[in-house]
């Protein structure tokens, strides 16, 4: 039997990578070229981000675009009623539920761009980002250069002695560097007594 359905011009679009890859800039640019193409777009980060401001997403570059702070998942669906496309940044920061309401604004037809760290400060796949990029129909992966050998970053090496896993940090908290430099960084952290094996 064959149904006839209306097509649904929705999707899910993630950009993740490590600290200083260029994530939230990339972010940035897509939702400002819709704004360019008329479309009504809605951007959303965790009320918890409040590193560069309290209402706009900010690269580490400096660009930015004025945001909507939620404490939750759920407000983003409360929240972009007859919106054509929505910026969700810092992504690994909220919980499970994300999964579940990018999925919902897709399918009601919005275009949904997340962006995010794909791996916490142990190299471990941070919160609801694995599901989120198994949900996209595209995951774009950035790099940064690491800053001990020059080659291609992707870990997030934390500089502080925090064991905690969300910690808001820019330079001073964190620096990008390659697999081979991250595995000696925790052989270092790990034997200095700075970090623990988890």
């Amino acid at each position: 039997m064959f149904i006839e359905s209306a097509k649904n011009p929705g999707w899910i679009e993630v950009v993740c990578g490590s600290m200083f890859s260029g994530k939230t800039e990339e972010l940035i640019r897509r939702l400002k070229r819709a704004k360019i193409a008329n479309q009504k777009v809605q951007i959303f980060k965790p009320r918890v981000d409040t590193r560069y401001s309290e209402e706009s997403v900010v690269s580490h570059q400096g660009n930015s675009i004025l945001s909507t702070p939620v404490d939750s998942a759920r407000s983003i669906l409360e929240k972009s009623e007859g919106v054509e496309v929505v910026g969700i940044d810092e992504a690994q920061f909220f919980d499970e539920a994300i999964v579940d309401v990018v999925r919902q604004l897709a399918e009601r037809g919005v275009r949904v761009i997340v962006a995010g760290l794909d791996m916490d400060f142990l190299g471990k796949p941070f919160g609801p980002m694995p599901a989120l990029m198994a949900t996209a129909e595209y995951v774009t992966k950035v790099h940064a250069i690491c800053v001990r050998c020059g080659d291609i970053a992707h870990y997030s090496h934390r500089l502080s002695k925090s064991d905690r896993l969300v910690e808001l940090g820019e330079e001073h908290v964190y620096e990008p560097v390659c697999r081979h430099c991250f595995k000696l960084l925790r052989e270092q952290d790990i034997k200095s007594g700075t970090l623990f094996e988890k």
